[in-house]
């Protein structure tokens, strides 16, 4: 046997019903502590630091992703074109391309 219950009700209603505690002044309060700390950081943080904080691997890194993703590329598109049929192995052995 299935019942189906469906109940209009707001969030806040939900919340109290339910007994679950008020959650949004906590969340006001902590938004308002971040947002200060965040601009407390940034004006006392110069550009290069901020930037290095915020992209720790640096340019260093990004060159290094970089030349990663051109090898596999160029190591991907060797692999088509430079294949050979004595490569492969087989029947094909000894046969002239």
């Amino acid at each position: 046997m299935k019942f189906n219950i469906e109940i209009e009700c707001t969030p806040e209603e939900a919340r109290h019903f339910l007994g679950l505690p008020e959650v949004a002044p906590m969340q006001q309060r902590l938004i308002e502590e971040i947002e200060a700390q965040l601009k407390k950081t940034v004006h006392e943080m110069d550009g290069k630091a901020m930037l290095e904080q915020w992209l720790p691997i640096g340019m260093k890194g990004v060159e290094q992703f970089q030349s990663m993703w051109t090898q596999l590329a160029a190591a991907a598109a060797g692999v088509q074109r430079n294949r050979k049929p004595s490569d492969e192995g087989g029947a094909d052995k000894g046969r002239k391309p």
